[in-house]
């Protein structure tokens, strides 16, 4: 091979997590081709100093249809059936260009805060029909040029108490549905709720994610159903579940047989620490409860865990700017993680959510896609500790963004 034309564009001078000291890294039709000190070749270059090179962050659970919504709330929401009820009356007036509209403004956040993968629950149910399932198929063909956007299909206000409701998620897995969702607590029958879900994804070969447990009492949950039934179904490393801030509630003992039952069954546990802190523990008086499963913990005896976003700017969680980083930082503070723990903070948005989206061309490796982003720090310890500005991010070997950095004016002598 004649090294002169082997590479499109050399990275020089990268940081990464697993190498002891800096590297060049080499792009050649939009893939990684090389990554070995001081790379001998011309091509175009970019200088990165030092600073870390990830393979972007992974967002595994977000709701784009729903995003961006303060501005229509007419009360606050102090509770999780409360927001569900605000934006169930709102989402009946939902267009495909309303939908489209918000949840581009929120991709583009997460694209210039390094989100490189992202998973979108849809809701999909008579009230909102397949519109908001339209419009994320449009942002998912829109945006390709910079992420990669999976979408689960989501019965939000149950399953078997919803009439109309299986006819639609079926139309929607047959047209670009990607995972499918459950949310057995809003279903008046949640065992047949989460049969039907496991039914129909094994019937369209897809992948499951549910949203589970999502309160502080520990004397009853769904959990365990969802374990036998991944187990029954043979759907190990296939399933994840959101929220489950009811194991934050257990004491050791039982904290860990549960931890030990999903790691055995295969199921996932994502943490949204923004959504689960804002909303439970609200009617406590003093010594409010957290609410956040400590995932990294988790992580120690073998359940694949990740850290995601949730919602942005609505009755469930009116504060978010789809930073992943930020996410993880706030995560490590709640979770009170000790400095030895912040890099596996950071795979908790990283290495550890591709794992549970089963994707198998993530990472900074030759023959990886070269999706990179370009931290301004030098590991993945300060990346938490010091939550460093995203300078400029690459898909495909193709530049997607670019931060300035802040310039001083100091005044002249």
């Amino acid at each position: 091979m004649n090294m002169k034309t082997a590479f499109d564009l050399i990275f020089r001078n990268a940081r990464t997590r697993t190498l002891a000291t800096p590297v060049d890294i080499g792009i050649a039709g939009g893939r990684i081709v090389a990554i070995e000190p001081q790379l001998a070749c011309e091509a175009a270059e970019i200088e990165v100093g030092g600073r870390l090179a990830l393979p972007g962050f992974v967002d595994t659970h977000i709701h784009l249809d729903k995003a961006c919504l303060l501005g229509r709330c007419a009360h606050n929401h102090g509770s999780v059936s409360e927001a569900i009820a605000a934006v169930a009356a709102m989402k009946r007036d939902f267009t495909v260009e309303d939908v489209y509209a918000r949840g581009a403004r929120v991709i583009e956040r997460a694209i210039v805060h390094g989100t490189t993968r992202m998973r979108t629950h849809v809701e999909i149910d008579p009230r909102i029909g397949l519109r908001g399932f339209e419009a994320v198929k449009a942002l998912k063909r829109d945006y390709a040029w910079a992420l990669d956007l999976s979408i689960c299909v989501f019965p939000q206000e149950g399953l078997t108490n919803d009439a109309g409701t299986e006819e639609l998620l079926i139309a929607a897995l047959r047209d670009g549905g990607e995972v499918i969702e459950g949310c057995p607590y809003m279903d008046t029958n949640p065992n047949a709720h989460l049969e039907r879900i496991f039914d129909f994804a094994q019937q369209f070969d897809v992948d499951i994610d549910l949203h589970l447990d999502f309160d502080l009492d520990p004397s009853w949950w769904h959990l365990e159903e969802v374990c036998r039934q991944a187990e029954r179904r043979n759907y190990q490393g296939r399933v994840a579940i959101g929220h489950v801030t009811k194991l934050s509630a257990l004491p050791p003992d039982r904290l860990k047989a549960a931890t030990a039952r999903l790691a055995k069954s295969g199921v996932a546990v994502t943490v949204l620490p923004a959504t689960d802190l804002y909303l439970m523990g609200r009617d406590a008086t003093h010594n409010a409860p957290r609410g956040l499963t400590v995932a990294h913990k988790m992580v120690e005896d073998g359940v694949l865990c990740s850290v995601a976003t949730n919602n942005v700017l609505n009755p469930f969680t009116p504060f978010g700017d789809a930073s992943l980083l930020r996410m993880a930082n706030f995560y490590a503070n709640v979770a009170q993680a000790g400095i030895s723990e912040f890099d596996a903070c950071l795979d908790l948005v990283t290495e550890l959510p591709a794992r549970l989206m089963n994707l198998r061309d993530y990472g900074i490796a030759p023959g990886k896609p070269a999706d990179l982003v370009i931290l301004d720090t030098d590991s993945g310890t300060n990346a938490i500790a010091e939550l460093p500005d995203v300078l400029m991010g690459f898909k495909n070997g193709r530049q997607v963004f670019e931060r300035q950095k802040p310039m001083l004016f100091r005044p002249q002598a």
